[in-house]
């Protein structure tokens, strides 16, 4: 297992959170096992919140404080990221997750095809699918 935290977009923790994709179990269970360290920033964590409280997802307010908490309580803060040379994303609020996998150097984990595309153009950190997160998971087990 890398010792850097891994970076997880808000689809995909709502993925392992509130869908149970089984897609992306694997890194739910790897996350509840503590062999998959995660790192989250305010800006992150606060689109987590935002996200939560979108009334498609049908979660009253006890479900979503369960939720974030979830997450939020067992991931590692980290800063939100500085401002560093990273290509920009065409979706200004995925960003934040490329300065936070720049800054701790890892993995980001996202189904967004504007991140995703972007991938051979990051030094530094890969960005994955969770597929592909998965496979990288079980190679270093």
């Amino acid at each position: 297992m890398s010792k850097a935290p891994w970076v997880l977009d808000t689809n995909v923790v709502l993925d392992l959170f509130h869908f149970d994709d089984p897609v992306a179990r694997p890194l739910r269970l790897a996350f509840d096992a503590g062999a998959l360290p995660c790192a989250a920033s305010p800006a992150t964590l606060a689109e987590w919140r935002r996200v939560l409280g979108y009334p498609e997802f049908g979660l009253d307010v006890a479900a979503q404080a369960r939720l974030y908490a979830g997450y939020a309580d067992r991931v590692l803060p980290r800063p939100d990221g500085a401002s560093m040379r990273l290509p920009r994303c065409r979706d200004a609020d995925d960003q934040k997750f490329l300065q936070l996998a720049a800054c701790c150097g890892s993995v980001l984990v996202s189904k967004d095809r504007a991140l995703l595309t972007l991938a051979r153009r990051v030094t530094g950190f890969a960005i994955v699918s969770p597929g592909e997160a998965v496979r990288r998971l079980s190679r270093q087990a």
